[in-house]
């Protein structure tokens, strides 16, 4: 484990190679799971704030999800999640030659919000847990991703590289070269820190 600050990391995101693969899985994190992608109290404000601009962007099916839940639901611990379509798929996903993409996102890259999606999602395969003095950032395996397990490891991408912008948008940069110094030092010939 690696401690940044009040930022605890697993090994697991230098040791871990990955790199998503979209033409393999399709998406299948916008489609796949019991409950929508976790989001932070702000950015409720942020998709009610830019909806107008994203629906465009969205099936049928999400915008009447999100006209009668609202842009957020509840998981089964209480915290806040994007609302799912009939348990299905995330409300905000739609879907472009059978492949699940963030209609948020797309918005996004066609400069209309300035909201990319949830960070949850940009940081995804890795998961925050928030404890009272700490955060302990983690990798959630799933069985979805063997593709990006197969691109990492065959490109050899470290998945805190991988994950580099998104880190940077949680963290910081400042956060995020204090990271990559420890990585070094721990992958450093002679370092019995494995």
């Amino acid at each position: 484990m690696i401690i940044i600050d009040d930022i605890t990391v697993s090994d697991d995101l230098y040791l871990v190679r990955f790199c998503c693969h979209l033409e393999k899985c399709l998406g299948a994190c916008c489609v796949v799971g019991d409950a929508g992608a976790p989001l932070e109290e702000d950015e409720i404000s942020l998709l009610e704030d830019e909806l107008d601009r994203i629906i465009p962007y969205m099936t049928e099916r999400g915008v009447l999800t999100v006209k009668e839940t609202g842009v957020f639901d509840y998981d089964i611990h209480g915290k806040f999640v994007t609302p799912l379509v009939n348990g299905g798929e995330c409300a905000f996903a739609n879907f472009l030659d059978g492949m699940a993409v963030c209609a948020i996102e797309k918005a996004y890259f066609d400069n209309r919000t300035p909201f990319r999606k949830p960070v949850s999602c940009h940081l995804y395969p890795v998961r925050i847990k928030v404890h009272e003095h700490f955060e302990a950032v983690n990798y959630e395996k799933w069985h979805v991703c063997k593709p990006a397990l197969k691109k990492g490891n065959r490109d050899g991408i470290p998945l805190y590289q991988f994950l580099k912008e998104a880190l940077i948008r949680k963290y910081g940069t400042d956060w995020y070269q204090k990271l990559e110094k420890e990585v070094l030092l721990r992958e450093k010939p002679g370092s019995n820190e494995y």
